[in-house]
């Protein structure tokens, strides 16, 4: 079963993309974690603090569990209406899973931008480009936004794909829920700024959950990087040499290996330079890079499946 609904959620994230915000879990954790944040306290860095770990807690507990509950209560209901029950209980999981990652979202968000800059639309670019990264893209130059796009979709390997199926293998449905949880308030909350202790539990807590899939991504990339760009030995330098410029201790590793892959400098400035500046940052840079994540990302499920395989087969 644990192979069937992978590759359901794989079909129906390829074939619909993202369910609208109403009906989308992530987006309900984004607003329950925006209701929360409101009631956070002010002024004391360590009531900050605690409040934040009772709004991570409350966050992961308010998704993963009920997701938990509701696939149990539906196994069993299985025992009295054996087509009927089975049948919702794949519907019910699927869609579960499949929220928890993105293939198709994330290599269209990155197509639609460089779309837009290839069409000289910058501002509509930096209005789509807010939505994907933390900086302020307000005065971004088009190499600073091809770049931006890029490192996008790097880190989206780790966090849109790798991670939520690494812990789908794990801990089944309700750990890509949570993990998507923690990431969720991650990018929420877990920055610098005048309540940064609210979400420095959060931040912490993703970087732990991230630490094994980011290696992974970044390998993945190194491999997709070998068949798809011949510059697989580059990705592997620049990840080995450079992951450790970014203030996450994982986004570097994917981000490091993409720049290698494409042979091109990745920048945020005042942050971080990832990469030689070898090739001119443009459009096409941004087709490149979804070429190596989609081979990834291919790579990555197929491994998911192997490793899917190999349990039931165990267990049998």
């Amino acid at each position: 079963m644990e192979i069937i609904l992978l590759v359901l959620a794989v079909v129906v994230d390829l074939a619909l993309g993202e369910p609208p915000n109403t009906f989308h879990p992530v987006a309900w954790m984004g607003s329950a974690v925006s209701f929360l944040e409101k009631f956070g306290p002010r002024a004391s860095p360590a009531g900050q603090f605690f409040y934040g770990v009772l709004i991570t807690a409350l966050i992961v507990a308010l998704f993963a569990v009920p997701a938990y509950y509701l696939l149990a209560y539906i196994a069993r209901s299985v025992e009295y209406n054996r087509h009927f029950g089975l049948l919702v209980y794949i519907i019910a999981a699927t869609f579960l899973l499949k929220s928890t990652f993105s293939i198709r979202g994330l290599r269209r968000a990155a197509q639609k931008i460089r779309a837009l800059l290839l069409e000289e639309h910058e501002t509509e670019a930096r209005f789509e480009l807010h939505a994907l990264v933390s900086r302020d893209t307000k005065e971004l130059t088009q190499p600073l936004m091809v770049s931006a796009a890029v490192e996008s979709v790097a880190e989206g390997t780790c966090d849109s794909l790798v991670a939520p199926l690494f812990y789908y293998l794990l801990l089944g449905i309700p750990g890509a829920i949570a993990y998507r949880a923690v990431n969720t308030l991650d990018a929420m909350i877990g920055y610098h700024g005048k309540y940064e202790y609210l979400g420095k539990f959060a931040a912490r807590l993703d970087d732990v959950a991230n630490f094994i899939p980011a290696r992974l991504a970044a390998m993945l990339l190194v491999v997709a990087a070998w068949l798809t760009q011949k510059t697989g030995r580059l990705a592997w330098r620049t990840a080995l040499r450079e992951h450790t410029k970014t203030e996450s201790p994982n986004a570097g590793w994917p981000m490091a290996a993409m720049a290698g892959a494409l042979d091109a400098r990745l920048e945020k400035p005042g942050h971080y330079i990832l990469g030689e500046d070898k090739k001119k940052l443009q459009p096409a840079t941004i087709d490149n890079a979804v070429k190596v994540f989609s081979l990834a990302a291919l790579a990555w499920i197929l491994i998911c499946l192997a490793a899917g395989g190999i349990r039931f087969a165990v267990k049998a």
